[in-house]
């Protein structure tokens, strides 16, 4: 649930909190470049001009969050199991 709760937060930290430090490092990344630059700076814009696709943009952004914490949830279950050796 740890992994689960971080990844929620901040999506690559509960990867990292497993001991996945490549994975972890590279969604944290891409989560930071990709996605916090892509919000602060291109959906303001987008949303000003098209007014419905920069809306649709904002309630997206929970889905790459709960698909984060799946992601770490299920890491650290196949970790607990031995499917997975870090």
């Amino acid at each position: 649930m740890v992994s689960a709760i971080l990844s929620f937060f901040i999506p690559g930290v509960g990867n990292l909190y497993n001991g996945e430090m490549q994975r972890g490092a590279i969604v944290l990344v891409a989560w930071l470049v990709i996605g916090v630059g892509f919000w602060w700076f291109f959906v303001p814009i987008v949303g000003t001009l098209t007014l419905g696709l920069g809306f649709l943009l904002y309630l997206l952004w929970p889905f790459v969050h709960i698909a984060a914490a799946y992601d770490g949830y299920n890491q650290a279950n196949k970790i607990n199991s031995g499917e997975i050796t870090v």
